[in-house]
């Protein structure tokens, strides 16, 4: 079994080694980038832009950069308010809807009835 002070030291060393390994691959992937933009003409302007620049792609118009959806549909949910269907002797309400509430699922454990919590209309 390893100890603690030979866990810190792989720790160490593993950490020396992804610091090394990402010093030698950012070299290579900004290399990489910059042959990117200029084989598709892209410039700093266009990346602090944040605007993409319309272009063909198969025939069709396609944005390159940020994408925006389609003009989406506003709709607005109203909830409807719906009367309650038991009351506790708390006063607490419950419309019967959805799952059964703390304070009526401990009077049913007791042995009572939603009946006899059954607000009269």
């Amino acid at each position: 079994m390893s100890n603690l002070i030979e866990i810190q030291s792989q720790i160490e060393k593993l950490q020396k080694q992804a610091t090394e390994i990402k010093t030698r691959e950012f070299a290579i992937t900004v290399q990489d980038i910059l042959a990117k933009m200029q084989a598709f003409g892209i410039t700093l302007k266009d990346l602090q832009s944040g605007k993409g620049r319309a272009t063909k792609v198969r025939g069709k118009a396609a944005k390159v950069g940020k994408s925006t959806p389609a003009k989406a549909k506003k709709t607005e949910k109203v909830a409807a308010v719906v009367a309650a269907k038991y009351r506790g002797p708390n006063g607490e309400t419950w419309s019967g809807r959805g799952l059964t509430p703390r304070w009526l699922a401990a009077l049913l454990a007791q042995g009572k009835t939603k009946d006899e919590f059954a607000v009269q209309s």
